[in-house]
């Protein structure tokens, strides 16, 4: 991914007939700070894309291969879901059921929603004080009032980045801001993790959509979110955390 210089952002904004107040004082004729902590931020994403998100994405062959390691590993009880393809293309939705069977590994049969069918309620003194508009893809310990929910973008096998792709990220802003926004306006927090993977979709395709994620990240519209085989370390160590939260907004 390219790097920027902080007169680079000066010359986009005038190439689009926007201002530069605030990136460039004239009287000194050099980038403000604004301008100086803008051009580090995008260069830290690119960075952080590069060492993260491109080594960790992976294939369909390889999430495979992962899924059924781990299937025979652990003999798994949890729902494992398989996408809504047919024929040849039907199989298991590997990085949503790699989720799943951790999950239950690490929770040691504490019940968990491995399988939504209704939608997030947050409460107070048992009287309900918001419903969230979309399904996640799993929550700890129930849809009422969670500790912990989560979602997962997987397109192994597409080739084009499409608008069911973009659709995804925009998906997750939404659900990002109803969670700020319980958090703020009402004091109760809900952890909110994702899940991307598919190196051709994100990588080759989508580079600007995982800066959107990152950007995402940053803006506090998810807690956490974990690239391919990354879920292999970073959420058994997630999900163990949650048995020594306090849950102070459950009733």
């Amino acid at each position: 991914m390219r790097r920027f210089h902080p007169e680079e952002i000066g010359f986009v904004l005038q190439g689009n007939a926007l201002s530069t107040r605030g990136i460039h004082d004239p009287a000194s004729d050099l980038p403000t700070q604004l301008c100086l902590d803008l051009c580090a931020y995008l260069n830290f994403r690119a960075t952080a894309l590069e060492n993260i998100a491109e080594t960790n994405l992976m294939n369909q062959s390889e999430a495979e291969a992962e899924f059924k390691r781990l299937k025979k590993a652990l003999s798994p009880t949890c729902y494992l879901p398989m996408n809504k393809q047919k024929g040849q293309k039907r199989h298991y939705n590997y990085l949503a059921c790699m989720v799943n069977m951790l999950a239950e590994r690490e929770l040691g049969g504490t019940y968990f929603v491995d399988d939504p069918r209704n939608l997030i309620v947050a409460t107070r003194d048992s009287v309900p004080i918001r419903t969230f508009s979309r399904r996640m893809d799993g929550a700890y310990p129930s849809l009422i009032n969670p500790i912990a929910t989560w979602e997962v973008k997987e397109y192994y096998g597409t080739t084009t980045f499409g608008s069911r792709v973009a659709d995804g990220v925009y998906e997750t802003l939404l659900d990002g801001y109803e969670f700020l926004d319980l958090k703020e306006n009402e004091g109760i927090e809900i952890l909110h993790y994702l899940f991307v993977d598919d190196h051709f979709t994100w990588w080759e395709c989508g580079k600007s959509y995982l800066c959107r994620l990152v950007d995402m990240l940053h803006m506090g519209m998810a807690d956490e979110i974990l690239f391919g085989r990354e879920i292999l370390t970073r959420w058994p160590q997630i999900v163990r955390s949650w048995k020594k939260r306090k849950s102070s907004n459950r009733p």
